[in-house]
């Protein structure tokens, strides 16, 4: 996608996330099944390399490092992001300038310094800006395993789409600016949900080049919901699902339903019978797509239908889940499943009793 507008941090799209569990072994094994392989370790630190296809999970198991730390408070979670650069140094200026936190990392000889600034939750933010094969910061600071793809295709997940973040209730315009005064990051979609019980708004913000996406969501003044659980539980804000781009998303589906990855509960049968009227002409395998479970949203009255495929993991890192989607021509968050997708979370919480029926 070109650029959007102005872009003076020079943004080129996600670079990695960053993993860490106050748990060992935890985190490797949904990984696998997610379908990551190891493909390199740091030289001088217990810190790994899972990769498919362009998209990079660095699992940070160093002892009394930030990741260890953002873990024993949050448990196992995402606990810092990168945003690829066209310089790194100009960036963290700039950001630095405009009032962003520094965050200080700790390396040894020979290790690059990774420019970051505080981020959601205090989770850091880095700003690469080597990411090409031969010179990137792996090549530098990590050993790739003798034998293994350096580019596994998994289970066809090709790029990270989006990070979501859970915010505390009137948070919103603190993330968004931040966002916004740092990155030129532009609001694109504005999302108001009410369950039956509970709601929550949603701001979902692009940056310039289109291709780094984050959702804010926050509870609304409704009660206790699905936004609050998760902020109890991860004992703070940050980084509720992490969306996986695919380019055939049934496929990709049935691989990761054969690796035993647990899925959201498919909504019911009036969702599918409905969705010829929502999206006329749509073009979609409708018996396929309910088999699976996944969600169709988009547009479909222009000359080109424009259309986005989704389904989501159940909660696979304490209460942090995963989202697969394919986008054919549309740049949504699937607004059109959100009131379905809200309604199912929140019966299920009554289900588990965190929500009390009047």
């Amino acid at each position: 996608m070109a650029d959007l507008f102005e872009n003076p941090m020079g943004l080129m799209g996600f670079e990695f996330v960053e993993f860490a569990s106050p748990t060992p072994n935890t985190l490797e094994p949904v990984f696998e099944k997610l379908g990551f392989t190891l493909v390199a370790r740091h030289r001088s630190k217990d810190v790994v390399l899972y990769r498919q296809g362009d998209i990079n999970f660095i699992v940070n198991r160093e002892p009394k490092s930030p990741a260890a730390y953002f873990a024993a408070e949050h448990g196992p979670s995402a606990c810092g992001l990168a945003f690829r650069v066209k310089d790194s140094h100009k960036a963290y200026n700039r950001a630095l300038e405009l009032g962003a936190q520094p965050v200080e990392m700790a390396t040894g000889p020979m290790e690059l310094r990774l420019p970051a600034i505080k981020g959601i939750g205090g989770a850091p933010l880095y700003l690469i800006d080597r990411f090409e094969d031969g010179k990137s910061i792996y090549d530098i600071d990590f050993e790739f395993v003798e034998g293994v793809d350096r580019h596994p295709v998994g289970h066809g997940l090709k790029l990270v789409d989006h990070l979501t973040h859970n915010v505390y209730r009137g948070r919103m315009s603190f993330w968004a600016s931040f966002y916004e005064r740092l990155f030129n990051f532009r609001e694109i979609r504005y999302f108001d949900i009410s369950g039956e019980y509970t709601g929550l708004t949603s701001k979902a913000m692009t940056a310039p080049d289109g291709k780094i996406r984050i959702p804010l969501n926050e509870e609304s003044s409704k009660g206790a919901g699905q936004i609050e659980e998760f902020l109890m539980k991860f004992n703070g804000e940050g980084i509720q699902h992490v969306a996986l781009l695919s380019d055939d998303l049934l496929a990709t589906i049935d691989s990761l339903v054969m690796a035993g990855v647990p899925l959201m509960t498919a909504p019911g049968e009036t969702y599918y019978e409905m969705l010829e009227e929502r999206l006329p002409g749509h073009g979609q395998p409708v018996a396929e797509l309910q088999t699976r479970g996944i969600l169709l949203d988009g547009n479909t009255s222009g000359d080109q239908p424009r259309l986005l495929l989704q389904i989501f993991s159940d909660t696979l890192l304490g209460p942090v889940f995963f989202e697969f989607i394919q986008r054919k021509g549309d740049d949504g968050f699937g607004e059109g499943n959100f009131k379905a997708l809200f309604q199912s979370i929140e019966r299920d919480q009554v289900r588990r009793g965190v929500l009390a029926r009047e």
